[in-house]
């Protein structure tokens, strides 16, 4: 399983654009987004963490690894934004 804080992405644009990306690389990894929280899982036996890394960025977003089960909660923090549609 791997897990990043995902600041930046602030809409159902944002989630839609991160999820197409991660399964145009692994169309049988399994992505679960808490957008409120800005948090994205993806959970694929094919490919690593750094890996991940890469394609969020290259969707355009900032994504910084966490440990798994060690999910943060973002509350009352303006998310930096960037590269999106409502941005």
């Amino acid at each position: 399983m791997n897990a990043f804080e995902v600041k930046d992405m602030t809409c159902g644009h944002c989630v839609s654009t991160i999820t197409k990306a991660v399964n145009a690389l692994d169309p049988s990894a399994r992505v679960r987004i808490d957008l409120v929280a800005h948090y994205v899982e993806i959970e694929s036996s094919d490919k690593h963490a750094a890996q991940w890394g890469d394609v969020i960025k290259e969707a355009g977003y900032t994504p910084v690894a966490i440990q798994a089960g060690a999910r943060t909660v973002v509350t009352s923090v303006a998310p930096v934004r960037r590269g999106c549609c409502c941005g």
